[in-house]
């Protein structure tokens, strides 16, 4: 059987793109095939400019789509020069010797999960090495853990969470990172709606079947998440070695809900454009969420709802999800604040099919895993890309560009 093209690229997100754009310098045919009806995977930004996924360009001056933003004209500003940073403690806004307290504990933090690392023991849960008992230990480890890493830290490996730290500047884009990534895929082979469901790569073709029908290649780049290859979302024939099911495992997605509330001109003018807040842990076992207003000046406060409770609000649906968050507004700001919140844009990736989950964190123990996972098949006939790929830039739009140029040069050395 002939080849329809070169390399086939299964999944239309920030890797399939990346992949595809270095293969076509190098004159290699490829074609993307993309499950849902539109590009940009975990990268997304709507019509208002909200972006659903990923948001900031992390470690700005080491991330690879910055230098696209700058060349193609997007306005970018560096949040953590403009963020307000609030911090809501035993029901009032923290004094300034309480969110220096805050900072303080927060650099602690690192260098003791730095020092832990550093001390050659074997891997552990993150949790097992992060400070505690200090006033605001709790609420820094929530903090890195759900909040930004989209698990608690009792479910990540120390190694893979301390080799994937992030540093800034993190960037923000005023028409949304979702829509640099739509620029970046224009003038590409892709074919929407068209879901791979099943790929069999054990001859000396690849063959991948789905209501598209049949396409043949050289070679297969997947970058579909480790959430929807762990559920069984394509089949593979042959099946998938051990090793490779174990590094899939082993990289979970946890999840990072949003919800854009609209917002009334003049309301709480005392949270300014770009201010964050975070609210103090209460009691055992409480889960804030954190809040950013007004990004650009736009009329919207954005809530961030993390792990675990994440993943119970998306299970419990959007109105559970919305009563919830507007339960912890009033918490903080009170009622007449809150009746100012419009009917919210609500995210709920776990709940995508084509998704299932935020971005991967390795459980403890596995800190190959994301090697393992990158590692080519068949001599290259078959491939894994995207941000679970990557060993230093994990859960970005940065490791997950990396990771697809990184697939394509292994077609070219295969």
């Amino acid at each position: 059987m002939s080849n329809d093209v070169d390399v086939l690229v299964v999944g239309a997100g920030v890797a399939g793109i990346a992949a595809a754009r270095a293969l076509r310098a190098r004159a290699l045919s490829c074609l993307i095939l993309e499950a849902k009806d539109r590009i940009g995977g975990r990268a997304y930004t709507d019509a208002t400019g909200f972006d659903h996924g990923a948001s900031w360009l992390h470690q700005a001056n080491d991330n690879p789509l910055t230098a696209f933003a700058e060349a193609l004209g997007f306005e970018t500003v560096d949040h953590d020069k403009l963020r307000q940073r609030l911090l809501f403690t035993e029901g009032r806004f923290a004094t300034t010797a309480e969110r220096r307290a805050f900072m303080a504990a927060e650099d602690h933090f690192w260098r003791v999960i730095e020092a832990a690392v550093a001390d050659g023991a074997p891997d552990r849960p993150a949790s097992d090495a992060a400070p505690q008992g200090g006033r605001f230990d709790a609420l820094v480890a929530h903090w890195e853990g759900a909040q930004i890493c989209a698990a608690e830290l009792s479910r990540m490996s120390l190694h893979d969470f301390a080799a994937t730290a992030l540093d800034g500047p993190n960037l923000l884009l005023r028409h949304g990172l979702g829509t640099l990534v739509a620029r970046l895929a224009e003038g590409l082979p892709i074919r929407l709606n068209a879901p791979v469901s099943q790929l069999d790569w054990g001859g000396k073709h690849v063959d991948a079947s789905g209501t598209f029908g049949r396409i043949c290649a050289r070679t297969a780049i997947i970058t579909v998440s480790t959430g929807v290859l762990a559920q069984g979302g394509i089949a593979f024939t042959p099946d998938l070695p051990t090793e490779k099911h174990a590094a899939i495992n082993a990289l979970p997605l946890g999840l990072l809900n949003k919800l854009a509330f609209p917002i009334a001109p003049g309301t709480l003018p005392e949270f300014e454009p770009f201010a964050s807040l975070r609210r103090d842990i209460a009691a055992p076992g409480d889960r804030p969420i954190s809040w950013i207003s007004r990004p650009f000046g736009a009329p919207v406060l954005l809530a961030f709802i993390g792990g675990s409770l994440a993943w119970e609000l998306s299970r419990a649906g959007r109105q559970a999800t919305e009563a919830h968050v507007r339960g912890e507004f009033t918490r903080v700001f009170g009622t007449v604040a809150a009746a100012a919140l419009g009917p919210p844009t609500i995210t709920d990736w776990g709940g995508d099919p084509y998704f299932l989950g935020s971005y991967s964190h390795a459980i403890p123990g596995a800190q190959a895993a994301r090697r393992a996972l990158a590692e080519p098949l068949a001599d290259g006939r078959l491939i894994f890309a995207g941000e679970a790929c990557h060993p230093r830039f994990a859960a970005t739009v940065a490791g997950a560009w990396l990771s697809g140029e990184a697939a394509a040069r292994a077609c070219l050395a295969a």
